[in-house]
């Protein structure tokens, strides 16, 4: 699994990095397993969409200023987590936030997850909205506020390089070099300058 030393670096090029890595999670006996093909930066001491901009410090923020690699995860709309990971220093609010997924293993239980079928009856709508955004990510990977402030290298929730890591086969699907682009972050309209920033990494 990716070490805190991975987080501690740049928040930027830490979204960047997490762009073909695995997100692992594990509970009641299964283990889920996707590659990771979306990712946004959110750096707080100068990033007007961070929760935690100009050190901002809330019961909500509270997580961002955990040691890096710890999991943030926070509600949207009432409904929908999103999962981020901690980067930088202890004590520096700053986060990647996992935007989209593609599954690599037990593919049907993330389906069921996410709506209630295998993957072999999911609608071609279904197929596209698979995990392409962060409320689908943490639906189909079932991770919820339980896991907020979980410590990097948790065996409930963690990253890892390749999924022989984690103890799982390799997929053939990932044997292509990856292209990634950036472009500005989704849903921040009310960020001012920072909507312009190109932290969204993404194949």
């Amino acid at each position: 699994m990716l070490a805190r030393e991975f987080f501690e670096g740049d928040t930027v090029e830490a979204a960047r990095a997490l762009v073909g890595k695995y997100l692992v999670r594990q509970y009641d006996g299964v283990v889920l397993a996707a590659r990771i093909t979306e990712t946004e930066a959110y750096v707080g001491r100068m990033d007007k969409a961070c929760h935690a901009y100009n050190y901002r410090k809330t019961e909500r923020t509270k997580t961002l200023y955990a040691p890096p690699g710890t999991a943030y995860v926070y509600l949207i709309y009432g409904m929908h987590c999103c999962l981020n990971f901690v980067t930088e220093r202890t004590g520096e609010p700053a986060a990647v936030l996992i935007r989209g997924l593609a599954p690599r293993h037990n593919r049907d239980i993330i389906a069921e997850n996410r709506f209630h079928c295998k993957c072999a009856d999911m609608t071609a709508y279904q197929r596209k909205n698979f995990l392409n955004g962060p409320g689908k990510v943490c639906a189909g990977m079932n991770i919820g506020r339980a896991l907020n402030g979980l410590p990097c290298g948790s065996p409930e929730l963690f990253l890892c390089e390749r999924l022989e890591d984690a103890g799982l086969p390799p997929c053939p699907d990932d044997s292509e070099p990856l292209h990634i682009k950036a472009g500005k972050r989704i849903g921040i309209d009310y960020a001012e300058e920072a909507i312009h920033f190109p932290w969204r990494f993404y194949v």
